[in-house]
């Protein structure tokens, strides 16, 4: 487009003749050539190699591999699509990465890629995204065997939309690589993705503005480890059978919607050092701890279902400030582990449900008429001494508990609901009892 705009206006500068009319019929002619220009489709079949054609193909162009398998390792420089006819196979053969992108505006559709290198040092993956390679699409493929599944580092606008990930099932969890690597990259979309086995199936660092949404994470060490990334979206994801479903470290202004962990051997979902961050209308049941809450303010937690956890909501290292209402707290062994100085009052606007309240309604208004505490001394004497646990129902325990409430001064802080809900407001808690890790109980 820039020769023809020079050669265009020379020819004013030699004749002077041209109007401005003409010179923009002229410009219109041109764009009008330069829409017309089709990309090229490539067709590849078994027995084929992929990265001469690569190396062959314009910006733009379509490469599509007929149904087979492909025994290479390749790397892509140019911005082209990368299309599978019916599943194809293409097998890094155990070495390296699979593929290697290092162009921007590149697309990978339709394909299993399996079998990278198993090298931790070299960070080997079925689809890795060089620094710089931007507006990246990974969609409808199968990534197998690879140590990490998909690696992105400082590319931003990447797509990561309806994969399966699997990763090296025989290795040792410590072993493997995560199933989608984002590091230090901008407004990334990781959607409706299915990955298991891996460490940690959707591992992000310094990574910002990004959504991510629909994914199944599951038998892993942590569903999503997060760690200093800042205005990010977690919606409708589910989280089971890891050891953590989703764990955020060392962040601020998140959005956290709508999503089920269940069934982690260690926590749902962890707030560790979190600022101004939305937990909201949340299922968090089975896990040996509902939230894990860890030098966390100014966070809104509400609305949300913790069903049928050891412990419910594990409470320390200064966490306060937190706006705390709507919850519906059922069924756990612990309602709340607490340890502070002083009381942390939840619910002071609207209220939470807690199963274990023994107060009263007397007026019917749905809010009992006496606040809810989480624990007492003999709470906090089953935390210390759990064999404790086998006496709760004796009456020299019950007379210690009323003991505790006659006298303040044997009153441990704890959290404190002033308007503690009578009725919970999630009618389907009782679907989510009994889902545990197994061997857990």
């Amino acid at each position: 487009m820039t020769r023809w705009r020079d050669w265009i206006m020379t020819l004013v500068g030699k004749t002077q003749v041209l109007s401005m009319h003409v010179l923009s019929i002229v410009f219109a002619l041109v764009l009008g050539s330069a829409g017309n220009i089709q990309a090229a489709t490539w067709q590849i079949a078994p027995g084929e190699s992929i990265q001469p054609i690569i190396n062959q193909a314009a910006d733009g162009d379509v490469i599509e591999l007929q149904r087979g398998f492909y025994r290479e390792n390749l790397r892509i420089e140019k911005p082209l699509t990368l299309r599978g006819l019916n599943r194809p196979t293409l097998s890094g053969g155990l070495q390296g990465d699979t593929v290697r992108i290092t162009a921007q505006q590149v697309t990978i559709e339709g394909l299993i890629v399996r079998d990278s290198g198993g090298s931790l040092r070299d960070q080997n993956a079925g689809i890795y995204v060089q620094p710089g390679a931007h507006r990246i699409t990974v969609r409808n493929c199968d990534l197998t065997y690879n140590l990490f599944g998909i690696w992105i580092e400082n590319a931003d606008d990447v797509v990561i939309d309806h994969n399966l990930i699997t990763g090296k099932r025989d290795y040792r969890s410590s072993q493997r690589g995560n199933g989608i690597q984002l590091y230090n990259s901008q407004r990334a979309r990781i959607t409706n993705n299915d990955i298991s086995f891996v460490r940690d199936a959707i591992y992000v660092d310094v990574s910002h503005h990004a959504v991510f949404s629909g994914n199944r994470l599951h038998h892993s060490r942590y569903g999503s480890h997060y760690m200093n990334s800042y205005y990010n979206l977690w919606e409708n994801n589910d989280s089971w059978m890891n050891r953590g479903g989703l764990a955020l470290m060392e962040v601020r202004d998140q959005v956290v919607r709508n999503n089920r962990a269940w069934a982690n051997s260690d926590h749902g979902i962890m707030l560790r050092t979190i600022q101004n961050a939305r937990v909201e209308n949340n299922i968090v049941a089975g896990n040996a701890r509902g939230f894990f809450i860890y030098d966390a303010e100014y966070n809104t937690l509400q609305d949300n279902l913790v069903v049928d956890n050891v412990v419910g909501v594990h409470l320390w290292a200064g966490s306060k400030n937190n706006k705390v209402e709507g919850n519906d707290f059922i069924s756990n062994r612990e309602p709340v582990r607490y340890v502070g100085a002083k009381d942390e009052p939840w619910g002071t606007e609207r209220g939470n449900h807690w199963s274990n309240y023994l107060g009263w309604d007397r007026n019917g208004d749905n809010l009992g008429d006496i606040q809810y505490e989480a624990n007492d001394i003999v709470d906090r004497l089953t935390w210390k001494h759990p064999m404790m646990k086998l006496l709760l129902a004796s009456p020299a325990v019950q007379s210690l508990r009323l003991v505790g409430q006659q006298f303040p001064v044997l009153r441990a802080p704890s959290v404190i609901d002033p308007n503690p809900h009578m009725r919970p407001s999630h009618p389907d808690w009782r679907d989510w009892l009994g889902k545990h890790y197994p061997g857990s109980r």
